[in-house]
């Protein structure tokens, strides 16, 4: 079984909760842990912290043009017809801009000359360590300036499934784009974790449509619901009854999985490389309920 962990917006706790259920799990179960945020990988930092990998490999999911220079006649076809305006004649010369060029191929596909073509570049790594808790952690990251997190997320998917297991625990990137919709595919369960404040709740409807594009069965985490218990009362009603899209047998209902406590300490333990579950916070046993409620789930539907 494969669960994501998504929120819509960044920073209300998808790698909190993902890291403290991951070390849950593993006491029972054979299980890979994936971060699958490649512009921001932090999913080790929550598990106490990685000084050295077992593995790194190279992720080869992106294209750049390379131009002969010799060929290029400066007609400027590529350059009036590339939307990312990344190209550009200086000095007499076809020029690229790496932090501009998307990779598409356009500009191969339009040159009259055939002189441009794409070429592999790696534009990322996949890091792989079995942690402390006992289980396997595969996280990667995006190159500074690359494109392709998507592809990325892809590659890292494929290398976590290739560890025996019986369930993958992803940790998604924020948002609703390419690097979200990736770890979505073949998931089987969806966890999204949200705050008691009108932008969580706004991007938690976003990420939604994305779940419900997936047709996934989906369980709700409110984080910090005591700071505005208010909207968060309102976040639980919405979500015991809301369907994924309109109202139909077609989609299953979601669930509240349970809520967590804010508590500064959770700063100071992170801050310190301590994972939540070596703490005595409110916020351990929260979760422990959490992952009791999750548990139940799995069993009646595995």
């Amino acid at each position: 079984m494969k669960l994501v962990v998504l929120s819509g917006k960044g920073g209300v706790g998808k790698s909190m909760l993902t890291s403290a259920l991951a070390m849950l799990f593993a006491e029972t179960k054979r299980i890979v842990a994936v971060d699958c945020d490649a512009d921001a990988p932090n999913l080790a930092i929550w598990l106490g912290g990685i000084k050295k990998w077992d593995r790194t490999l190279p992720v080869i999911a992106s294209a750049k043009p390379e131009i002969n220079q010799q060929k290029c006649d400066l007609c400027g076809l590529c350059v009036k017809n590339c939307r990312f305006e990344s190209l550009s004649i200086n000095n007499q010369q076809l020029t690229i801009n790496n932090f501009l060029c998307e990779g598409c191929g356009a500009c191969e596909v339009i040159c009259p000359q055939k002189a441009i073509k794409l070429k592999p570049v790696q534009n990322g790594q996949i890091k792989i360590k079995k942690t402390k808790h006992g289980f396997i952690l595969v996280s990667g990251n995006l190159f500074p300036g690359e494109t392709g997190s998507g592809k990325v997320i892809t590659e890292i998917k494929k290398k976590a499934e290739k560890f025996k297991h019986e369930i993958i625990l992803i940790d998604s990137a924020p948002g609703t784009g390419c690097p979200v919709i990736a770890a979505l595919q073949d998931a089987n369960f969806a966890i999204l974790i949200t705050e008691p404040t009108p932008s969580a709740f706004s991007d938690l409807k976003r990420v939604l449509k994305v779940v419900n594009h997936f047709k996934l069965s989906w369980g709700l985490v409110i984080n910090k619901w005591d700071i505005n218990s208010q909207l968060s009362d309102k976040i639980e009603k919405w979500a015991g009854r809301k369907f994924l899209g309109k109202p139909s047998t077609t989609f299953p209902k979601g669930m509240v999985l349970g809520k967590i406590s804010y508590d500064k300490k959770i700063f100071k333990a992170i801050s310190n490389l301590i994972p939540i579950l070596e703490t005595n916070l409110e916020a351990k046993r929260e979760i422990k309920r959490i992952y009791s409620n999750l548990n139940s789930y799995i069993r009646k539907n595995s």
